[in-house]
């Protein structure tokens, strides 16, 4: 899973009313985002715009695994933005985050420490400055590459660095993520 991603389903726990289930519904509501285009929500999704108006009239009911996903996942996307706004301003002002990840951690420091790396499983609280960070970069479309470095000065800062009472030189290495969930 990407960090992107991981963010993305974070905010959707905010969500006050669940996205549409059925394919049509959701063509129906990307079809409605882009203005009424069938053929900007075609090219969205890969497939003919006639195909797009058969979905929003219920011609076809059933979409292709790769097309489900790929529709449900713009849904997502757009899904009550004011909510989305909303829990992203609280959580880079006020709240903060939750993450919980497990991945391989090593370490840039000076001569004489320990700078293995090796799986961890940390689940603990962003707070707000380097929530906001992380969703800055996320928001400007920074790569998953730079938000994983984002998330491990976050990390390295709140955790192994103890907000700047230990570790001052340490730099955190994050690799191999095998799980990252984030929470409100």
């Amino acid at each position: 899973m990407t960090i992107d991603a991981a963010l993305d389903g974070a905010f959707q726990g905010a969500f006050t009313r669940p996205i549409p289930k059925s394919a049509g519904a959701q063509v129906r509501y990307l079809v409605k985002q882009h203005h009424g285009s069938t053929r900007d929500v075609a090219s969205l999704l890969g497939v003919s715009q006639r195909t797009i108006e058969r979905y929003v009239r219920d011609q076809i009911k059933k979409p292709r695994a790769e097309l489900a996903e790929k529709m449900a996942a713009e849904v997502r996307r757009r899904w009550q933005p004011q909510i989305r706004a909303k829990a992203r301003k609280t959580a880079a002002t006020t709240a903060g985050l939750m993450v919980d990840v497990r991945a391989r951690f090593g370490f840039t420091a000076p001569v004489g420490t320990t700078d293995d790396a090796r799986m961890r499983h940390l689940t603990l609280a962003l707070p707000p400055a380097h929530a906001a960070r992380l969703l800055e970069a996320q928001e400007r479309g920074a790569t998953d590459r730079e938000l994983q470095q984002a998330t491990a000065d976050a990390l390295g800062e709140v955790y192994f660095r103890d907000g700047g009472h230990r570790a001052h030189d340490l730099l955190v290495e994050l690799t191999d993520i095998e799980k990252i969930a984030f929470d409100l």
